[in-house]
């Protein structure tokens, strides 16, 4: 007879034990809450590029709400706004329409978002800008992509063409009437910068330029010789990819354009 599980080894005398099931919770809180280590354990081995785009999210949300499940919110989220970048943008507003999303969630999610951008403008502040384009696509390109509205930033830059400072100066449909010259000579004046790069993200994502982009630059290459302050490009952002005026060589178009009206003058 055998006893507490233990049944006789074939062939010897000896009592074995019948292999136990690990057994399962019944407990839907311990569940998830093991879910949320192991994705803990995961960041800390492997960062965030091993992660799904609702990993992410859900993650974030349990920041917010540290005491439930927030993987169905989190999946909804992505289906709804169709991406991480998606739901990252997304207004608090709509983000809270999906339940169990609260005001304490979108508020970390905007808070790390804005301070992931801060980290990516301190990354360049007080570096020397080595007159590629692609230096200031990469680091704008994720704070702009998504915007759904156009944004004209502005880097000054110091004499050493350390950029010093990068700020929003205007949004909205950009027109030459839009966007206004003596506005940025005033900012270039106060941050004491002896050149500009102009940035601009065109939402549709084609990022080849207007007419009105054109003489956008145009009028600010102008000014900016009028002030002796060098424009050095002005850089439209698309759907990863971008158009830079210096590296078609309008910049320099312009520079010649202004010099000879000089000598008509």
């Amino acid at each position: 007879m055998t006893k507490l599980g233990l049944q006789p080894k074939s062939g010897k005398g000896v009592m074995q034990r019948e292999p136990q099931e690990t057994p399962k919770t019944s407990n839907p809180q311990l569940a998830w809450e093991g879910h949320r280590g192991r994705l803990r354990e995961k960041f800390n081995k492997s960062g965030v590029a091993v992660f799904l785009d609702y990993e992410i999210i859900e993650l974030l949300l349990t920041l917010g709400t540290p005491r439930k499940d927030c993987k169905p919110q989190a999946k909804e989220a992505i289906n709804r706004f169709k991406s991480l970048r998606g739901v990252l943008e997304a207004p608090p507003e709509e983000l809270q329409k999906i339940k169990g999303i609260t005001p304490y969630n979108t508020f970390v999610i905007k808070f790390v978002q804005e301070v992931a951008r801060e980290f990516l403008k301190e990354q360049i502040l007080n570096k020397p800008y080595c007159k590629s384009s692609k230096e200031v696509f990469d680091y704008l390109y994720h704070s702009m992509r998504d915007l759904k509205k156009e944004t004209f930033k502005v880097m000054f830059l110091n004499a050493q063409n350390q950029v010093i400072e990068v700020e929003n100066l205007f949004g909205g449909t950009l027109t030459a009437s839009a966007v206004y010259p003596r506005e940025i000579i005033e900012r270039a004046i106060k941050n004491n910068a002896a050149a500009l790069i102009f940035v601009h993200n065109h939402p549709a994502g084609n990022p080849e330029p207007s007419d009105n982009d054109k003489q956008i630059t145009r009028d600010l290459v102008f000014a900016g010789n009028i002030m002796q302050i060098k424009v050095l490009d002005h850089i439209i952002i698309g759907d990863n990819r971008y158009f830079s005026f210096a590296d078609e060589k309008l910049i320099e178009e312009y520079e010649l354009n202004f010099l000879n009206l000089k000598k008509q003058g």
